[in-house]
C-alpha cells in the first residue's frame, strides 16, 4: 500500500516538472481569464485604492449637554461644509462613518456665544485630513426657557341672521400654554384667532379656527387650531306677564295659597309675541315649602314647548303663604248650606207648580 502511494506522488512530481504540462495548462482560456481578474483586483487595490483625492462633505451639527433651563433662540445652520483629503476608498466610505461636529454647551449661560469651527473640531477617521471648514464659526443666541399662559381671543366679523343674536362665543381651549425663549414670549400677551365670519348664521355651531401667529411662534409651536363654540339664539325682549295662577301641592293634596297669582318677568323671543297664544300658558308656576311654617317659595319654569330662548328674569312675589286648612273647612259648610238652601227653594217652587 505504501509503495502504491509513493508511486503516485512520484508520478505527480514528474508531471509538475514537465514543461509540456505547464504549456497545456496555460493554453486553457478559463485559466487566463481568472488570472487576469486577480491581477486587475490587485492593481486597483495598490494603485486606485491608494489614490489621494479631495472632496467636500456636509457634516451635521450636534448640540450636546444643553442645560434644561436654556434654549437656542437663534437660527443656525444644521450642517457645515468640510473639505477633506485622503485615499479615495476611505473618502467614499466617509458618509457611513456618522461624522458630526459636536458642540458642548454644558457651561453655557444666557447670551450670545461664538463657536469656532477649527479643522481639529471635525473627528475624521485616521488616514483622512481636514483641509477647510465653512463656515469658520457659528453664532448661537441662548435664552432662558420659560412657560407662559396665553388667553385665546376670537376675531369676529359679520352679523347673524335677522331676528337672531350672537349669545356667546367660547373658545376651546380658552388658554394655551407655551414653553419657549423668554425674550420671544415676553413680546406676546394674547393669542388671536383668524377671522370668524358669523354673517347670516341662524343657529349655533362649532368651527375649527387657526390661530393668527407670528412666524417665530409658528416655528415654536407649529400651526395650531382651536374650536370656536358659536352660540346663536332668537332675539328676545323683556315682558311682564301678570296674574299667573300658583299651584301648590302639600303631602299629595292641592292647597290654597295667598296670593293666588303672581307676576313673572321674562325674556321672550320676538317671534313668540306675534302668536295668538296666551303667554301665561308658557309657564308652570308652583309653590314649594321652605323653612318657616306656611311659607312657600314660588318656582317658575317655562313649559317644554316654549323653547330654550324663553328665560325667567324675576317673579313677584317670591314667596306665598299657605292658607290653613281650617279656613277651607269653614268655607266648605257655607258652600254646602248655600246649596241646601237652593235645593229647598227649588222644592217649594216645584210644589207650587204641582
Amino acid at each position: 500500500m505504501e509503495k502504491l502511494v509513493l508511486e503516485k506522488i512520484g508520478s505527480l512530481k514528474d508531471k509538475l516538472l514537465d514543461p509540456q504540462c505547464w504549456q497545456h495548462l496555460l493554453s486553457r482560456s478559463w485559466f487566463l481569464k481568472g488570472l487576469s481578474l486577480c491581477m486587475a483586483v490587485m492593481l486597483w487595490y495598490f494603485v486606485g485604492g491608494k489614490d489621494t483625492v479631495d472632496k467636500i462633505v456636509m457634516v451635521p451639527i450636534e448640540i450636546i449637554n444643553l442645560p434644561r433651563d436654556l434654549v437656542i433662540s437663534s437660527q443656525f445652520k444644521k450642517e457645515i461644509e468640510v473639505t477633506v483629503t485622503g485615499p479615495s476608498s476611505q473618502i467614499l466610505d466617509l458618509n457611513n462613518q456618522a461624522v458630526t461636529r459636536q458642540i458642548d454647551l454644558s457651561s453655557a449661560s444666557p447670551g450670545t456665544m461664538v463657536i469656532e469651527n477649527s479643522i481639529d473640531s471635525i473627528p475624521v477617521p485616521r488616514g483622512i485630513k481636514v483641509l477647510r471648514v465653512q463656515p469658520s464659526s457659528l453664532i448661537l443666541s441662548l435664552d432662558k426657557l420659560v412657560q407662559k399662559h396665553f388667553t385665546v381671543i376670537p376675531s369676529i366679523s359679520g352679523k347673524v341672521a335677522a331676528g337672531h343674536v350672537l349669545k356667546g362665543l367660547k373658545m376651546n381651549p380658552e388658554v394655551i400654554t407655551i414653553t419657549g425663549p423668554e425674550t420671544l414670549l415676553g413680546q406676546v400677551n394674547q393669542l388671536h384667532t383668524a377671522n370668524i365670519n358669523v354673517n347670516g348664521m341662524s343657529e349655533s355651531q362649532q368651527r375649527q379656527v387657526p390661530l393668527k401667529l407670528d412666524p417665530a411662534l409658528v416655528d415654536l409651536i407649529g400651526k395650531t387650531l382651536v374650536t370656536a363654540d358659536i352660540q346663536v339664539g332668537l332675539e328676545t325682549v323683556e315682558r311682564k306677564i301678570m296674574d299667573i295662577p300658583v299651584s301648590a301641592t302639600v303631602d299629595g293634596r292641592k292647597r290654597t295659597v295667598r296670593p293666588a297669582v303672581v307676576t313673572v318677568t321674562a325674556r321672550i323671543p320676538k317671534t313668540m309675541l306675534n302668536g295668538n297664544g296666551s303667554l301665561k300658558k308658557k309657564f308652570n308656576v308652583t309653590a314649594t315649602e321652605v323653612a318657616g311654617e306656611g311659607k312657600l317659595k314660588v318656582v317658575v319654569v317655562p313649559v317644554d314647548d316654549a323653547g330654550g330662548d324663553l328665560t325667567v328674569v324675576a317673579v313677584e312675589p317670591e314667596f306665598v303663604t299657605l292658607v290653613p286648612e281650617k279656613d277651607d273647612d269653614k268655607r266648605e259648610p257655607r258652600h254646602l248650606n248655600q246649596s241646601e238652601s237652593q235645593r229647598k227653594t227649588r222644592r217649594v217652587v216645584d210644589s207650587r207648580k204641582g
